[in-house]
């Protein structure tokens, strides 16, 4: 799975994706900043089962602190997008096609107005042209692809039979768009208006979440407000991505303990006055108004909210809720809402799920079939042929 980072030149992308990654990435403002996409591991959070058991858990490929696990996801922080980027404005070819396996898009939107629609520096600039540009600019992008698949199959259908859907897949399935996200679409709106239809095929196979960025400046609040009142039904996750920075090192040096949604000084010997002064901030300009930074909750709502993903965790041995190795509530996948326990088999590997046989579910110990649909935190061993 794996979520872009979008947004103009100078918005906070980087940040964002530094504040959820901490790896050290170019940050400055000026536009274009990031060239080459930043690819790297963000973290979504969920209750572990481990209490729920209680098991000391040792996970494999995750985390679990104090309770919590962490799950890694994939982020890509791309080029900052500007108008016309559809038609190769600013770095909008290679934006567009670092984009194409994206599952969900976080536009990171500067809430201040201190930078314009190409990232330079200004003032009184309105963060709701950011919004409505970014969008258009991906659909239009869209629209683009679904043309071409339109013209192959208007070329096809002189010479043989073929189905606007199989053209369709073909033409889409580079975008990481399924057949089934197509027909859906087909079904809703028709064909008969290619930018519609890419609208819509972009809505269902590239939702996009807003992180309202920049929420410790002055004019942020007021920004706020706007853009909740014009994009009511959009997803508004007010962000401070260098709060977290700030915080996650702060952390990391002992001065602070941090735990997502609260924070508190632990040691002022390793701070002077003006560090002081900047987490005094934090608290009340962020913590204070908004509960926590938003960096974790944005990833938490576009991939469980928005993505509709649950976590599962499977084990070879349903009593001691081991793998083969011994190692206690191994594994959390992030899997859709409404994947079957074969489904999720085949997912972890194809020999598993070619030899199938059924399921035990922890807690009650009992059998399940292959159509049985996976809930959120269920444990369970999956019975396969060994030979």
């Amino acid at each position: 799975m794996q979520v872009g980072l979008v947004g103009k030149p100078s918005s906070g992308k980087s940040s964002f994706f530094k504040a959820a990654t901490m790896l050290d990435v170019a940050i400055a403002s000026y536009p274009f900043t990031t060239i080459k996409p930043n690819i790297g591991m963000g973290y979504v959070t969920s209750d572990c089962v481990c209490r729920k058991y209680e098991k000391k858990c040792n996970p494999r490929n995750s985390q679990c602190i104090d309770g919590k696990r962490y799950i890694p996801v994939k982020l890509i922080d791309v080029a900052g997008l500007v108008p016309d980027a559809h038609l190769g404005k600013g770095m909008g070819n290679q934006f567009l096609d670092d984009l194409r396996q994206a599952s969900c898009l976080i536009n990171i939107v500067d809430l201040s107005g201190t930078t314009d629609a190409e990232g330079k520096m200004t003032s009184g600039y309105d963060p709701c042209n950011d919004i409505r540009f970014l969008t258009k600019e991906i659909d239009l992008w869209f629209s683009g692809v679904v043309e071409k698949g339109v013209s192959k199959y208007a070329a096809k259908i002189k010479f043989s039979k073929v189905d606007i859907l199989d053209v369709l897949t073909e033409q889409l399935t580079g975008l990481g768009i399924k057949k089934e996200q197509i027909q859906v679409v087909l079904d809703k709106v028709g064909i008969d208006n290619i930018e519609n239809f890419a609208s819509e095929l972009r809505r269902v196979s590239k939702p996009i979440i807003i992180a309202a960025n920049k929420i410790d400046l002055p004019e942020s609040e007021e920004n706020l407000k706007k853009i909740n009142d014009e994009f009511s039904d959009l997803t508004i996750i007010p962000t401070s991505a260098a709060s977290e920075i700030a915080l996650k090192m702060a952390k990391e040096k002992g001065v602070v303990d941090y735990k997502n949604d609260s924070f508190k000084i632990i040691d002022e010997s390793k701070i002077d006055e003006k560090q002081k002064q900047g987490l005094k901030i934090i608290n009340e300009k962020v913590f204070g108004k908004y509960g926590s930074t938003g960096i974790q909750k944005c990833l938490n709502k576009a991939v469980f909210e928005v993505l509709n993903n649950i976590v599962v965790y499977p084990v070879a041995d349903i009593n001691k809720l081991t793998d083969n190795k011994g190692n206690v509530l191994p594994d959390a996948f992030l899997v859709k809402e409404g994947t079957t326990l074969k489904e999720f088999a085949f997912s972890i590997h194809s020999d598993i799920g070619e030899k199938f046989i059924g399921g035990l579910e922890a807690k009650t110990k009992r059998k399940l079939g292959a159509d049985y649909v996976l809930k959120n935190n269920d444990v369970i061993e999956i019975l396969f042929q060994k030979r």
